[in-house]
């Protein structure tokens, strides 16, 4: 696959969608695209050139950290791209009690009527569980399987 990092403009357009949908104003590092859709965050110090002759001289498969998806006109957010910005989420927040974080946090969708049909950032008092899409009649679950609570009862 190849890597593509983001120019200034492309990189604005994904914070004004951030900001449109979470609030979000600012993305803290250099945006890369692996693939059509996948995002990663990178705030190291190479500078986009060095990024790319390195590229030249071994295969990469990561810079950064898996950041978001870029869905059409939506981004969804990784569960660390949650993390690393939750300081800026001010919209779209969908809170959670403690019975329905549990079941969030096993990987299963939540049966709730939003009345929205968008991209939300899942929370439960102080803690950020991830993003989940809202149909009219459930949240998808985007947690990975391998950070998926285990059942009490296994």
């Amino acid at each position: 696959m190849t890597l593509h990092i983001l120019s200034n403009q492309e990189t604005k357009e994904i914070e004004n969608k951030l900001n449109e949908q979470f609030g979000i104003k600012k993305i803290p590092g250099m945006l890369l695209r692996i693939g059509e859709e996948r995002l990663f965050l990178f705030q190291g110090s190479f500078s986009g050139n060095q990024i790319k002759r390195l590229e030249q001289l071994v295969p990469i498969e990561r810079v950064g950290v898996y950041f978001a998806t870029s869905l059409n006109e939506q981004i969804r957010l990784s569960l660390e791209g949650v993390h690393l910005l939750k300081d800026q989420i001010t919209k779209n927040i969908f809170e959670l009690d403690k019975k329905q974080a549990e079941q969030w946090m096993m990987g299963s969708e939540l049966n709730i009527e939003t009345g929205k049909q968008t991209i939300l950032i899942m929370k439960h008092e102080d803690y950020f569980l991830g993003c989940g899409k809202a149909s009219k009649e459930k949240i998808g679950n985007f947690i990975p399987k391998s950070r998926r609570l285990k059942s009490k009862n296994n």
